[in-house]
């Protein structure tokens, strides 16, 4: 007997109350609210009480990319250019360098570690080696956490902007791994494309957005923040469809959107702040029900050992050597640092495996799972007092 719509719109009521429930536990405990989401779906899932089962990959993995280009938007829209323009090289070097450095060493290690081939190595270091905007914006917006302007525009560029790089090597070594060899021309020569047209097709977007705004006399309110939401939607596809990164575009569009001269700015800021939190609370419940817990102990060990070697090692050396040429110092390197917070994109990356049929898939999603947790809460709970230790707070 299948579910009806009444029962079904029961779960989403009581889930998305208990998502609400948990933001506010965050702010007691000290924990990203992203763990509490999780949590909560873990618990209602097939291991849980809830007893809800979850397997739908593609599922998770659509609302996930829905999800993650509004977020990026109201993250864009959230982020003052006159406060980061600034630091746009240095965020830009993390957020392609960075990552690829990140992955790279991750995939050294897992290579010697656990004796994977090379390609999954460098996979499963591309999955996890971007920051999470959602869990920084987060962290960025709690009042337990107070950065110097520097290093908070710094944090919120870089974590803005570095998921198309994970996005473009994991899609790609993906499609390397299911289709054959490929040269490294065939890999590089995608992302110099991909990267200036999502740029370019979101700022156009974005601006197209003010123009509409200012010109445009709509009789409802209401109209103004739905036309917003089409900025959203025409920024990404429209770059998907144009050949470029749409994660990229929709993060510019929101950025040159939020940056924009109109009346009804801070109440579209509004909006999609609430959108954004939305849907956080709904990806993070959807992929904490498409974990199954009882396979985690088995992942343990090389869960464990990866996520230190990533919090301590791969990250840091990544961030240090990057920002050598921007005369950051080296308590500021460091916090950058350990702000590394993995998050939704990681596991959004590690549902492509699983939907390409890769061997060992299952096994790769529940290590990306593991040290999205441990990384959350390690770094998450200790990022203010790292702060204040290393007097970069103000």
């Amino acid at each position: 007997m299948g579910v009806t719509l009444e029962a079904a719109m029961f779960v989403c009521a009581v889930l998305l109350g208990l998502g609400v429930l948990a933001s506010k536990a965050s702010s007691l405990l000290g924990v990203p609210a992203m763990l509490l989401f999780m949590a909560v779906g873990m618990l209602a899932g097939s291991d849980g009480p809830g007893g809800i089962y979850f397997d739908n990959a593609a599922w998770a993995q659509s609302l996930g990319v829905v999800a993650l280009a509004f977020i990026l938007f109201a993250g864009g829209m959230d982020t003052e250019w006159a406060q980061v323009q600034g630091v746009v090289r240095p965020a830009l070097a993390l957020s392609t360098f960075g990552v690829a450095f990140t992955a790279l060493l991750t995939a050294a290690f897992v290579q010697f570690a656990f004796g994977l081939g090379w390609l999954e190595g460098l996979l499963l270091g591309s999955i996890i080696a971007s920051t999470d905007a959602a869990a920084v914006f987060g962290i960025l917006r709690a009042r337990s956490v107070r950065l110097n302007a520097r290093l908070r525009a710094l944090l919120e560029l870089e974590s803005g902007s570095n998921d198309p790089m994970a996005i473009f090597l994991t899609i790609g070594l993906v499609g390397v791994l299911t289709a054959g060899a490929a040269s490294v021309g065939d890999l590089v020569m995608p992302f110099l494309v991909q990267m200036p047209v999502g740029a370019l097709v979101g700022y156009a977007v974005g601006r197209g957005g003010v123009l509409a705004m200012r010109r445009l006399r709509l009789d409802f309110e209401a109209l103004y923040h739905v036309l917003s939401i089409v900025i959203v939607l025409l920024s990404f596809s429209g770059a998907a469809l144009a050949g470029g990164n749409g994660f990229l575009a929709v993060y510019v569009a929101g950025i040159a959107y939020g940056n924009g001269d109109f009346h009804q700015r801070k109440g579209l800021r509004r909006f999609h702040d609430g959108i954004a939190w939305l849907m956080q609370i709904a990806m993070f419940l959807t992929l904490g029900l498409l974990v199954f817990p009882h396979q985690l102990p088995g992942v343990a060990v090389q869960g464990v050992l990866i996520a230190l070697f990533l919090m301590f090692v791969a990250r840091p050396v990544a961030v240090g050597l990057t920002l050598l040429p921007f005369r950051f110092g080296a308590r500021e390197s460091a916090l950058v640092g350990w702000f590394g917070l993995r998050g939704a994109v990681p596991i959004v990356l590690g549902t492509y495996p699983l939907l390409a049929g890769l061997p060992r898939a299952q096994e790769l999603f529940n290590v990306v799972f593991f040290v999205v947790l441990l990384s959350s809460l390690a770094q998450g709970t200790t990022l203010a007092w790292l702060a204040r230790k290393l007097k970069l707070d103000s």
